[in-house]
Formats: structure tokens, sequence, C-alpha cells
């Protein structure tokens, strides 16, 4: 995973956008997912009988571009033009732009909505495909999410797997507390994971029950593999100069 971490912040560096300690707490989640999870097709990214996902805390959306393009979404070489003008490949993941991207997400609390809606339209029209969606804890805060949580267990949304990004970064503003019990409490199956733990990641989301909806509670690190930007708000929205690149890059284990 080195070698992305490495592109995800010279990027941002280079660009001087994104939101470089996102996109490594959910790195790990995401390439497990489509390495090994998703049924997914490069080369046809609207077939009808892929999986669906979707990253409902946009602003993570470098980790998902390097994912998207080392499994041949789009060429590679669209990754290094990131944030410019005539880019694809915006702050936000655009649906109508990027190959593979499913829903244009960025304004929080709405990505997750939007996945329980396909997974129910999904359910009504007896698909196998399921729908994952990655939301983040301050995303919690969002009334929206507790009312698409009430609605995907009303209709036993077997086929919907949501993941938290428990990075603790909304603990200064609102501690959400115990996400797991909040979720079985509505009526959803939940688990906790390390969400860096590529086999706890797999298992967890490998085998899902018949009758509910899946929440995967994937406790991370914010900045993960930066240590200069773990746990560190002051890195939320901030890109390093090149100097700090430098040393940011002989620095990373």
């Amino acid at each position: 995973m080195k070698r992305f971490v490495e592109k995800i912040i010279t990027i941002a560096a280079n660009m001087g956008e994104g939101h470089i300690p996102s996109a490594l707490s959910v790195l790990d989640i995401l390439w497990v997912l489509y390495d090994r999870i998703l049924n997914v097709y490069p080369h046809d990214p609207i077939h009808p009988g892929r999986d669906r996902f979707i990253l409902s805390k946009g602003h993570a959306s470098l980790g998902l571009y390097v994912v998207l393009s080392e499994k041949g979404f789009f060429d590679k070489s669209l990754i290094d033009n990131f944030a410019k003008y005539d880019s694809i490949l915006g702050g936000h993941p655009d649906r109508n732009k990027i190959p593979g991207v499913e829903a244009s997400t960025g304004s929080l609390g709405h990505g997750f909505p939007m996945a329980v809606g396909i997974a129910l339209a999904l359910k009504i029209k007896k698909s196998f495909s399921k729908v994952f969606t990655i939301i983040g804890d301050g995303e919690c805060n969002e009334g929206s999410v507790w009312e698409a949580v009430l609605l995907a267990a009303h209709h036993k949304l077997n086929n919907l797997i949501c993941i938290i990004d428990y990075n603790h970064s909304t603990d200064r503003a609102l501690n959400v507390g115990d996400l797991a019990m909040k979720f079985e409490a509505f009526g959803w199956r939940s688990c906790e994971i390390d969400g860096h733990d590529h086999e706890q990641i797999y298992n967890a989301l490998r085998d899902t029950p018949k009758d509910k909806p899946v929440a995967v509670i994937a406790n991370t690190i914010k900045g993960r593999g930066c240590k200069v930007m773990e746990n560190n708000p002051a890195w939320h929205h901030r890109s390093p100069t090149k100097d700090e690149l430098i040393e940011i890059l002989k620095s990373l284990d």
C-alpha cells in the first residue's frame, strides 16, 4: 500500500488540493473492496450485473481514484491531472465524468441515502447485486444518515453493506459513541473490525446475513501511513509544501 500512500500525498502536494488524511483512512478498505469483494467490470463500468459502491464521504476521493486507476477503470496517467481545470478527477467524485463512480458525492449525509435507494431498487428488480457504501463517523452527525438507517432496516435490505470509517475525527465536535450498538438498535447486523487489517476487512464483507442490512464499524487512523498526519487535525485539508513533501516521503513506513 505504500506506493498508493506516496501517490496520494504527492498528487495532493503538486496540486495544493485534496483531503490526504481522509483518503489514507479508507485506503485499505477501498483496496480490499475492489481487489477481493466487488463484482465489477472495469471495461464495462455500467454492466447491469455489477455491484455498486458509493463513497459517501466524497472528500476522500483521492483514495478512490488511485484504486480505480489501478484496477483499470481509467488510464493511470489521468491521476496526475487531479484537480486541474480540465481534469475528470475533481476534489469530489463525479458520476458523469469518472468511469466506475456510481454517485456524485461530497455533501455529507447524501451518499448513504442514495445507496439505500439503489439497494431498494435492486431488491425490487430481484437483482443479485449488492450495494456497498463508506460513510465517515463525522457524517453520522447528519440526521439523514439515521433516517436512511431506519428505512433500510424497515425494507430488510440484506443487499446493503455500510462501512463506517470510524477514525474519530468528529470526537472534538460530537462523540458518536458505540456505533455498532446504535446500528443494532436500529435493526441492522453490525460488527467491529480493524479498518487497516485486510483479512478482517475481507471477512467482514465476504459473508453477509440474509435478513438484514450490515454495518461494519471499521476502526481506522486518519492519515494512516504518514506519521506527521496521523490523527492530526491540522492536516485535514492541507497539502505539503515542496520541502515538507521531501521529508514526508523519506519518512513513510
